[in-house]
């Protein structure tokens, strides 16, 4: 488990403060979704008004007591396949190339909310759609977006470069066409983090953006000179405190340049104690960072 010094060596100058989430304005935008299995069971740190937090990941409880099979199979009470009914595959002809995705709820128009998950490196677009893999969580954003009106979309990436860029840019264009009033929020795993990054520092992407999730994701020193800290679209940013591919340390001090740069920045930071590369995948509260996203 870490310590509180080991967080303060981070973060020396910050005082203890709310958890996560307190004090930001508006009402919460999306209904409750077998909130009491899927809440932070435990916060053990907050820094910087809640917007930095720590939240203790316990491998027997989240993990062992949680899925049927360890991270293969959740068990049954985790899951609702309602979502099921609407789910879709499709093809968008997009920059030459052919966008492969899949999505549920109002994916072909109408949506209040379209939430878009970008897979890393090894990943497809049947990973965002898994019910019963990651404890479940990813069922329970599916649920969110069909229980209130909503869309979710799980994308096929060929490049994280410039081509997987303008793919993706080009589906969130495609549905703000079909879902014009749409607030958009991307969330990107691991590697896939590199495009949510570009899409932030591109001010015609960004545009029609209200959010963005980091997801045990790269950092890009070059969104500070993107001109993206005026454009103030929505950031949040989960890790492991185990993750042997991207340093919880070194992410939480981009962070913290961030903040810095720019103090009003809207931009969340969640650590999971002892938690490892894919545990902000499993762990994440969907609806309690959604809800903070939409209200900005």
């Amino acid at each position: 488990m870490l310590s509180i010094r080991k967080i303060s060596a981070v973060f020396a100058a910050l005082c203890l403060a709310v958890v996560f989430g307190a004090g930001t304005a508006g009402a919460e935008a999306l209904a409750p979704f077998k909130d009491g299995l899927f809440k932070y069971k435990k916060i053990t740190a907050s820094h910087m008004n809640g917007d930095f937090i720590v939240v203790e990941y316990s491998k027997q409880r989240d993990l062992r007591d949680r899925d049927k099979v360890d991270e293969r199979e959740v068990f049954g009470n985790y899951v609702s396949y309602k979502p099921k009914r609407s789910r879709s595959s499709y093809e968008l002809k997009a920059n030459g190339r052919t966008v492969k995705y899949m999505g549920v709820g109002k994916a072909q128009g109408g949506a209040k909310v379209i939430v878009i998950y970008i897979h890393g490196q090894g990943g497809n677009r049947f990973q965002g759609m898994n019910d019963v893999s990651f404890g479940g969580n990813f069922n329970r954003v599916q649920n969110l977006m069909v229980r209130n009106g909503g869309a979710y979309l799980s994308a096929d990436i060929t490049s994280f470069g410039a081509k997987g860029t303008q793919d993706v840019a080009a589906l969130i264009g495609y549905q703000k066409q079909l879902s014009p009033n749409a607030r958009v929020i991307v969330a990107c795993g691991s590697m896939g983090g590199i495009i949510c990054w570009d899409l932030l520092k591109n001010g015609n992407y960004a545009r029609n953006l209200d959010g963005i999730l980091f997801l045990g994701s790269p950092q890009d020193p070059g969104f500070f000179s993107s001109g993206a800290l005026s454009r103030k679209v929505p950031i949040y940013m989960g890790y492991g405190s185990d993750d042997q591919v991207y340093n919880w340390e070194k992410q939480a001090n981009f962070f913290k340049k961030i903040k810095s740069s720019a103090p009003g920045y809207p931009i969340k930071f969640t650590l999971f104690d002892t938690g490892t590369h894919g545990t902000p995948i499993r762990m994440t509260d969907w609806r309690l960072v959604l809800n903070w996203m939409l209200s900005q």
